[in-house]
Protein backbone atom coordinates (compact mmCIF):
# COMPACT_ATOMS: atom_id res chain seq x y z
CA UNK A 1 0.00 0.00 0.00
CA UNK A 2 1.38 3.18 -1.06
CA UNK A 3 1.89 5.71 1.77
CA UNK A 4 2.87 9.26 1.56
CA UNK A 5 4.89 11.53 4.24
CA UNK A 6 6.47 14.84 4.63
CA UNK A 7 10.11 14.50 3.74
CA UNK A 8 12.44 15.94 6.90
CA UNK A 9 15.07 17.42 4.96
CA UNK A 10 16.00 19.22 1.64
CA UNK A 11 18.73 18.87 -0.82
CA UNK A 12 20.69 21.43 -1.72
CA UNK A 13 24.17 22.59 -2.68
CA UNK A 14 25.18 20.33 0.61
CA UNK A 15 24.09 17.22 -1.07
CA UNK A 16 26.22 13.45 -1.23
CA UNK A 17 27.21 11.90 -3.97
CA UNK A 18 25.15 8.21 -2.47
CA UNK A 19 25.24 6.14 -5.70
CA UNK A 20 26.07 3.37 -3.62
CA UNK A 21 23.69 4.02 -0.93
CA UNK A 22 21.21 4.41 -3.69
CA UNK A 23 21.49 0.29 -4.45
CA UNK A 24 19.51 -0.48 -1.44
CA UNK A 25 15.81 -1.77 -2.10
CA UNK A 26 14.03 0.49 0.45
CA UNK A 27 13.09 3.99 0.68
CA UNK A 28 16.49 5.50 1.88
CA UNK A 29 17.49 3.46 -1.10
CA UNK A 30 15.23 6.32 -3.05
CA UNK A 31 16.64 9.21 -0.74
CA UNK A 32 20.04 7.95 -1.55
CA UNK A 33 19.59 8.66 -5.55
CA UNK A 34 17.87 11.85 -5.03
CA UNK A 35 20.44 13.40 -3.14
CA UNK A 36 22.86 12.15 -5.22
CA UNK A 37 20.66 13.61 -8.44
CA UNK A 38 21.49 17.11 -6.61
CA UNK A 39 25.10 16.54 -5.61
CA UNK A 40 25.42 15.73 -9.44
CA UNK A 41 23.16 19.10 -10.43
CA UNK A 42 24.90 21.09 -7.97
CA UNK A 43 28.61 20.23 -8.78
CA UNK A 44 27.88 20.20 -12.29
CA UNK A 45 29.11 16.13 -12.66
CA UNK A 46 27.89 14.47 -15.41
CA UNK A 47 29.19 10.89 -14.40
CA UNK A 48 27.28 11.17 -11.05
CA UNK A 49 24.28 12.82 -13.17
CA UNK A 50 24.39 9.67 -15.75
CA UNK A 51 24.45 7.05 -12.34
CA UNK A 52 21.35 8.85 -11.39
CA UNK A 53 19.02 8.50 -14.30
CA UNK A 54 17.60 5.46 -15.65
CA UNK A 55 19.57 4.36 -18.81
CA UNK A 56 15.99 3.55 -20.68
CA UNK A 57 14.88 5.17 -23.77
CA UNK A 58 11.31 6.47 -21.95
CA UNK A 59 12.99 8.29 -19.19
CA UNK A 60 12.03 12.12 -19.61
CA UNK A 61 12.50 15.37 -18.61
CA UNK A 62 10.55 18.34 -18.79
CA UNK A 63 11.18 21.43 -17.81
CA UNK A 64 11.11 25.42 -18.52
CA UNK A 65 14.11 25.72 -20.92
CA UNK A 66 14.82 22.14 -22.09
CA UNK A 67 11.14 21.34 -23.00
CA UNK A 68 10.31 17.54 -23.05
CA UNK A 69 13.62 15.13 -23.67
CA UNK A 70 13.76 11.45 -23.33
CA UNK A 71 16.40 8.96 -23.14
CA UNK A 72 19.67 9.39 -21.21
CA UNK A 73 21.96 10.61 -24.31
CA UNK A 74 19.04 13.89 -24.90
CA UNK A 75 18.88 14.18 -21.19
CA UNK A 76 22.69 13.87 -20.78
CA UNK A 77 23.16 16.80 -23.63
CA UNK A 78 20.45 19.30 -21.81
CA UNK A 79 22.50 19.06 -18.47
CA UNK A 80 26.00 19.28 -20.08
CA UNK A 81 24.58 22.37 -22.32
CA UNK A 82 24.16 23.40 -18.82
CA UNK A 83 27.31 22.51 -16.81
CA UNK A 84 29.22 23.90 -19.56
CA UNK A 85 27.68 27.14 -20.33
CA UNK A 86 28.75 30.51 -18.92
CA UNK A 87 25.58 30.56 -17.00
CA UNK A 88 26.30 28.71 -13.12
CA UNK A 89 22.86 27.69 -11.21
CA UNK A 90 21.97 26.19 -8.22
CA UNK A 91 19.05 24.17 -6.77
CA UNK A 92 17.53 23.37 -3.34
CA UNK A 93 15.17 20.90 -3.21
CA UNK A 94 12.46 21.61 -0.29
CA UNK A 95 8.77 21.60 0.65
CA UNK A 96 9.42 17.76 0.09
CA UNK A 97 6.41 14.99 0.06
CA UNK A 98 6.96 11.45 -0.45
CA UNK A 99 4.45 9.18 -2.34
CA UNK A 100 6.15 5.91 -1.53
CA UNK A 101 5.15 2.14 -3.46
CA UNK A 102 7.23 -0.85 -3.69
CA UNK A 103 9.31 -0.26 -6.45
CA UNK A 104 8.74 3.53 -7.09
CA UNK A 105 8.65 6.83 -4.98
CA UNK A 106 7.38 10.33 -6.50
CA UNK A 107 9.11 13.04 -4.44
CA UNK A 108 7.13 16.33 -5.28
CA UNK A 109 8.10 19.57 -3.28
CA UNK A 110 9.68 22.97 -4.34
CA UNK A 111 13.13 24.30 -5.63
CA UNK A 112 14.55 27.51 -4.87
CA UNK A 113 17.70 28.76 -6.08
CA UNK A 114 19.46 31.01 -8.69
CA UNK A 115 21.02 31.89 -12.12
CA UNK A 116 23.51 33.52 -12.49
CA UNK A 117 25.36 34.93 -15.67
CA UNK A 118 27.82 37.70 -15.76
CA UNK A 119 25.89 40.59 -13.44
CA UNK A 120 22.62 38.93 -13.84
CA UNK A 121 21.62 37.03 -10.79
CA UNK A 122 17.73 35.50 -10.66
CA UNK A 123 16.40 33.69 -8.08
CA UNK A 124 14.75 30.50 -9.41
CA UNK A 125 11.10 29.15 -7.34
CA UNK A 126 10.33 25.87 -9.32
CA UNK A 127 7.52 23.35 -8.34
CA UNK A 128 9.26 20.22 -8.57
CA UNK A 129 8.08 15.99 -9.24
CA UNK A 130 11.07 13.50 -9.32
CA UNK A 131 10.08 10.08 -10.06
CA UNK A 132 12.48 7.29 -9.36
CA UNK A 133 11.33 3.43 -10.08
CA UNK A 134 13.87 0.52 -8.06
CA UNK A 135 16.09 -1.33 -11.06
CA UNK A 136 17.02 -3.96 -8.69
CA UNK A 137 20.54 -4.53 -6.86
CA UNK A 138 22.68 -3.91 -9.92
CA UNK A 139 21.20 -0.58 -10.45
CA UNK A 140 19.27 0.46 -7.73
CA UNK A 141 16.60 3.71 -7.88
CA UNK A 142 16.84 5.58 -11.02
CA UNK A 143 14.93 8.94 -11.69
CA UNK A 144 12.55 8.00 -14.47
CA UNK A 145 10.87 11.44 -14.51
CA UNK A 146 11.02 14.54 -13.70
CA UNK A 147 8.80 17.91 -14.27
CA UNK A 148 9.44 21.48 -13.23
CA UNK A 149 7.77 24.75 -13.53
CA UNK A 150 7.78 28.12 -13.16
CA UNK A 151 4.82 29.67 -11.07
CA UNK A 152 5.21 33.47 -12.14
CA UNK A 153 5.32 34.35 -15.93
CA UNK A 154 7.62 37.08 -15.57
CA UNK A 155 10.29 35.20 -13.89
CA UNK A 156 9.54 32.69 -16.48
CA UNK A 157 10.37 34.80 -19.17
CA UNK A 158 13.16 36.60 -17.59
CA UNK A 159 15.04 32.98 -17.43
CA UNK A 160 14.58 32.22 -20.56
CA UNK A 161 15.58 34.94 -22.20
CA UNK A 162 18.90 35.52 -19.93
CA UNK A 163 19.41 31.90 -20.98
CA UNK A 164 18.95 32.52 -24.40
CA UNK A 165 21.88 35.28 -24.03
CA UNK A 166 24.20 32.83 -21.99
Amino acid sequence: MPISQMAARSYGRAALDLRDEARAPALEGARAALESFYFAFNQRSLAALEGVWAPGPLSALANPLGGIVRGIAEIRALYQRIFDGPARVWVEFYDVVEYVGEESVVFAGRERGEFTRAALTLPLAIRTTRVFQYFGDQLGWRQVHHHGSIDDPATLGRYQAAVREA
